[in-house]
């Protein structure tokens, strides 16, 4: 699955639009990590306990927008975007979201062609998603 944060794909040609997809997970905070980074927090830098929480979230919200954009045909996703928020005190809310595509290599010689796609054009066996 190709994801990426633009609006397109450079040598790729979007041949269908599915619509948005989105992954979300809301998580309790642990109360023994948080206590570990607020004391941590004093001395400043990084807050690893923390940091490996929002880097698990992230991980899992991109899986469930990858599974619903292949479960509508999708085999890249484009203006791919993260949000994270608050939930009261205790809560973590954590969404990816893009719009799944089905996006094609454009060939060698053709304009908006680029080595990549050239590439994968001549040996489809080799695309993502395929």
């Amino acid at each position: 699955m190709i994801i990426v944060t633009t609006n397109d794909i450079p040598g790729y040609r979007i041949d269908a639009v599915f619509g948005e997809v989105m992954g979300l997970t809301v998580r309790a905070r642990h109360i023994g990590a948080q206590l570990s980074a607020g004391f941590r927090s004093l001395g400043g830098g990084e807050l690893p306990e923390m940091t490996k929480a929002l880097y698990e979230s992230r991980l899992e919200v991109v899986a469930r927008m990858v599974a619903e954009a292949e479960s509508k045909g999708a085999n890249a996703i484009v203006a791919a975007r993260f949000d994270t928020s608050d939930m009261g005190q205790n809560w973590t809310e954590v969404c990816s979201y893009g719009t799944a595509v089905f996006a094609i290599p454009i060939p060698g010689g053709q304009p908006g062609a680029t080595g990549q796609s050239a590439y994968l054009a001549a040996n489809p066996q080799t695309r993502p998603g395929q």
